[in-house]
């Protein structure tokens, strides 16, 4: 394993890889620095918080806040050669599949409760009221956990008497050394989450298409249906994207005859680019774009100049 990580450690080196981490730094500034501001304007609204979408999308802003923060940790870790304990850096690995997989998981949901509220306009309060939706929120976590703090809990039992101190931390060598009897338990969980979600995603739409056409929405050619399908397609894409290069990757680790330039390369760039994408355009496409959550958040701007002037009056 040392030696495996001191080979790619130097490779990142010997191509200067180590500056993606620029990138990925302002990605994820621009996201924390708007994620909590449309999670305030969420929770503070009493209306907001009370509907099933808002929910939703204030759980994915959360998986995606975590993700960013513990990626950002571990591409500042590996450029700078830290060393990171190896239980901390199985447990890193642990959250980052756990939140990539619960925002994938919410996402999904979220187009599923679109399709709820559209075909079941008159029982979707009560199919879906704020409690319940809490407790699919919790579901989805569980769901999303309980594979990789699994495997976390069986790296530990297989590999606490062999720990060494190695110059790098990813997810793909610590889940791409695993034995391959285990392999194909993380293959099968990855392409049936996909499997699984991509279905009930194409169902969906294809039902929402279906059941809409007769209104006329779709006529136009920039009408609003069309916009938002368009936006939330691109935005499933980014999201799903990432996953399927991490598994050809798994695969390419595997393979012995596969230039080991090539999968620093892949895998840098995931990490460091393909992954933030989804994650840089969510509050701008799930959030903003919410003429509820845009007038909240307009609200609270206009409250703190007139509060301030009250203040400097008293």
């Amino acid at each position: 394993m040392s030696n495996l990580t001191q080979e790619w450690f130097d490779c990142l080196q010997s191509w200067n890889l180590q500056f993606f981490v620029i990138p990925a730094t302002f990605v994820t500034l621009l996201t924390v620095s708007t994620n909590p501001v449309l999670l305030v304007c969420i929770f503070l609204s009493r209306s907001l918080r009370q509907e099933t979408r808002y929910l939703l999308v204030a759980n994915t802003l959360v998986a995606d806040l975590l993700f960013l923060i513990v990626n950002l940790a571990t591409v500042f870790c590996n450029a700078l050669g830290v060393h990171i304990p190896p239980m901390l850096c199985q447990l890193e690995t642990a959250i980052v599949v756990t939140t990539y997989c619960c925002a994938i998981l919410t996402v999904t949901a979220m187009v599923a409760d679109t399709y709820a509220a559209v075909r079941w306009p008159l029982h979707y309060r009560e199919l879906l009221p704020p409690a319940r939706t809490i407790r699919i929120v919790v579901g989805l976590w569980v769901v999303a956990a309980l594979y990789p703090v699994s495997m976390w809990i069986m790296m530990e039992m297989l590999w606490k008497k062999s720990y060494e101190k190695a110059p790098l931390c990813l997810v793909l060598i610590s889940l791409g050394s695993i034995k391959n009897t285990n392999m194909v338990g993380v293959h099968i969980y990855f392409c049936t989450a996909a499997v699984i979600c991509t279905t009930l995603i194409v169902y969906c739409y294809v039902r929402l298409y279906m059941v809409t056409k007769t209104q006329g929405i779709w006529r136009s050619r920039y009408s609003r249906a069309r916009v938002t399908l368009l936006a939330h397609g691109v935005l499933l894409l980014l999201y799903f994207m990432p996953g399927l290069v991490f598994t050809v990757e798994l695969f390419l680790f595997q393979q012995d005859h596969v230039c080991q330039d090539a999968r620093v390369w892949i895998n840098t760039v995931n990490m460091c680019i393909l992954m933030l994408l989804p994650r840089a355009c969510a509050p701008w496409l799930y959030g903003l774009r919410y003429r509820e959550i845009s007038d909240t958040l307009l609200q609270l701007l206009h409250r703190r100049p007139r509060l301030r002037g009250q203040g400097a009056v008293a």
